[in-house]
This record gives C-alpha cells, structure tokens and sequence, in this order.
C-alpha cells in the first residue's frame, strides 16, 4: 500500500522484542546526522520503555503522554473548561517536550494509550504529532514491537519501513507478520528487513525471509553489547562498528543516503 508523495523520509522501526531495534534507529539517526547536517531530523520514541533516549544521549523530561494524563486528570475530575484549556494548549506544549540536541530533535511519546473514552484527545495528539512532524525531512521512529502502534498513535504513514530481525524463527516470523499487518494498516513506499544479531554469516541460508528484501547482515557487536551496559549514546561508536556499518548499508539499500 503506497503513501502520497511526501517531503519528509519518515522511517519506521519495526521487530519482535530484542532484536536490536532501539540501536538500530540511534544509528539510523547518527548516519544521518552525519550525512545531512543541513537537514531537519527528528527521532520519535515511540517504545513506552524509552531506550532510544538512553541509546541518543537524551534526557527525557516530558513526553506527549505526560500531556494528555494532564488533560484526562482534569476531565475525570469534573474541571471540563481546565481539560478544554489544556486540550487547546497541547498543540504548543508539544513543544515543551521536544528536546533540541546537536543535529537532531527528539520526542517521547510515553506510555500506552490507556483503555478508555479518550478517543478524541489520544487522536488530537496524534494529530499534534503529525503537524510536528511536517518541520522535518527526516523523521526516524522507535516504535514497539509491531506496527499497528505506529499507525495508531504516531502518524498514518510512514515512508521507509524497516523490519529488523535476529536469527531465530520467532523473528523472522513476527516480521513477515509485521508486513503483512502494514500492508493493510499502514501506508509505506518501500520495505525491507536487517537481520541483526547473527552469530555468524552461515545462518542466512536458514532464515526464511519470504520475499522481504535483505538491507543488510549484521553479525553480534561487543562493542555494541558494551555500550548497551553502560548506557551509552550510540553516537560515540566507531563508524566501524558492525551495528553503523549495517545500517549505513541498509539506508543505502533503501534509497534514503548515497553510497
């Protein structure tokens, strides 16, 4: 399913939990960063865990769903004109949550959209996002593992699709799964699948990857594993390193940074 031409790259990062994601997208963002230092970017964590704070080196002190608590706490205690209030001010609070750093922007989104009748706030601030979204000309999404989230709370469309696997059957899966999903919910240009974490090259004859394009191999880091443990910005990794290869060769492969 394909998207009207857009100005704006926005690339969804997508896979089963523990395949790697959250790194993958801090060196996404890094290489781009790097090639496109007069480019707007923007790196939406979409995970409710907020790895990609920690992977970037960002201090996240507000997120978007920090705002429409607000806005429900004062619905559910009767004070409808402060909720309103709130309501209209959340299109300039977004704002508040943006984090500036050297070459890029950032925004959590936060927790999970709570069960409830919120339909209208939950769908204002996506719509938030989305006009946030159009200052960009890169856009790289942490999303969680799936991509129904993605197309629910963040934006409708993404450009570049990016499924991200380990070697395990249980990952392979999930991402022709995923795929099958965005073909319905999400509109996208193009797709591809990273295959993460391998202990070796001699596992790809084993993956089956239906007819997912492969934008690269990626074989384990230790290095990698060590900046994971200390917490870490992905940035201060070597430009060496088999992650920032990997996902330099698969942004080239996807159309989205020259070779």
């Amino acid at each position: 399913m394909n998207n009207e031409t857009s100005d704006a790259k926005i690339l969804a990062v997508a896979g089963k939990g523990g395949v790697g994601k959250t790194s993958l997208a801090a060196a996404m963002v890094k290489l781009l960063v790097a090639e496109y230092p007069d480019q707007r970017i923007l790196a939406i964590d979409a995970d409710p865990a907020v790895g990609l704070s920690t992977a970037l080196g960002v201090d996240v002190e507000l997120t978007v769903d920090d705002i429409r608590k607000e806005v429900v706490a004062n619905a559910e205690d009767g004070n409808t004109k402060a909720a309103i209030e709130l309501l209209g001010e959340a299109r300039y609070r977004i704002f508040d949550a943006l984090v500036e750093k050297d070459g890029f922007s950032f925004i959590a989104i936060g927790r999970p959209e709570a069960a409830g009748c919120y339909c209208k706030i939950n769908s204002y601030l996506k719509e938030v996002i989305g006009i946030l979204a159009h200052n960009y000309d890169y856009i790289v999404i942490d999303g969680e593992a799936g991509i129904e989230q993605i197309n629910r709370r963040v934006m409708e469309k993404v450009t570049h699709l990016m499924l991200i696997t380990d070697s395990s059957k249980k990952g392979t899966q999930v991402v022709q799964t995923i795929k099958q999903v965005a073909d319905e919910l999400v509109m996208y240009d193009k797709v591809g699948v990273i295959a993460n974490r391998l202990p070796n090259l001699e596992v790809r004859e084993y993956m089956d990857l239906g007819d997912l394009p492969v934008l690269s191999y990626i074989l384990s880091d230790a290095s990698l594993a060590e900046y994971d443990l200390k917490g870490e910005s992905i940035f201060y990794l070597s430009e060496d390193a088999a992650i920032v290869r990997g996902a330099r060769e698969a942004l080239v492969k996807i159309g989205i940074i020259e070779e």
